[in-house]
């Protein structure tokens, strides 16, 4: 999952390969538990095992803000066979960034999605070959005119890599659609930095574009180049790795959404 907190703090982010090796470096943990479940309280909704609330790594407790979600992070830990993989529990991984590292510094990951908004992908096109130029334009332009339109922000785009700076206010229009609570925040900063573009997480959670649609408009650059040269399995395997992560933040995305 996403370090939020290393972000947060201005460090480098590790793949999320590395970040599960991380976690998972010594001796693997048998699971001791029978039964995990969900308890209501006023800290909102708490994944248990065998009546025991789950503690994240700082050591509070793991609750969710709806039963969605707690439901989610509770069938991971059901899911669990003889050793507890966290590489299988990105709910889980989610949930103790969000607990530990956002809810006290909502606006310190906010600062960080809005950075991408000064060169979101979304903004840089390849000049040629022509067919990589309309898949780009059918997949991107509707977003950069979706913000213009929905959320006043108007952003200039380039050919090419070349920096080009955003106007300010189209940046603080963009930054005014965050949400600021600190689950919602969290998932849009993981889509975010796992798309390279806050204009996709922002649409995303508005509802103009579904998961799916966000991850196939992120890789477009990256799909061509697989239909012209072939499968690379090392970044196809790191793909694969970040779609997991992008997953559970679409989900707590979707949870999240009023009814």
């Amino acid at each position: 999952m996403r370090e939020l907190f290393d972000e947060a703090a201005g460090q480098s982010r590790p793949d999320p390969e590395e970040a599960v090796r991380r976690t998972t470096r010594g001796p693997r943990r048998n699971r001791f538990y029978t039964h995990a479940g969900v308890v209501e309280g006023p800290g909102g909704f708490a994944v248990t095992l065998d009546g025991k609330p789950v503690r994240t790594p700082s050591g509070r407790a793991l609750a969710a803000p709806n039963r969605e979600i707690a439901d989610a992070i509770a069938a991971e830990w059901e899911a669990q066979q003889e050793f507890i993989n966290p590489l299988t529990m990105p709910m889980t991984r989610f949930a103790n960034s969000v607990i530990d590292a956002v809810v006290e510094r909502v606006s310190a990951v906010t600062d960080d999605v809005a950075k991408y908004l000064g060169s979101d992908l979304l903004f840089y096109r390849a000049g040629h070959p022509e067919a990589l130029v309309a898949r780009e334009a059918a997949h991107w332009d509707p977003i950069v005119f979706w913000a213009a339109d929905a959320l006043g922000a108007h952003f200039m785009l380039a050919e090419g890599i070349v920096h080009v700076s955003q106007p300010a206010p189209a940046i603080a229009a963009a930054r005014a659609a965050l949400p600021n609570d600190p689950w919602s925040i969290a998932a849009v900063h993981v889509v975010t930095t796992l798309t390279g573009s806050a204009l996709l997480a922002l649409a995303l959670l508005r509802g103009v574009l579904d998961a799916d649609q966000v991850w196939n408009a992120a890789h477009v650059d990256e799909d061509w180049n697989i239909e012209q040269w072939g499968v690379d399995e090392e970044v196809a395997a790191r793909r694969r790795a970040r779609l997991v992560d992008f997953r559970a933040a679409a989900g707590i995305i979707r949870a999240l959404k009023p009814a």
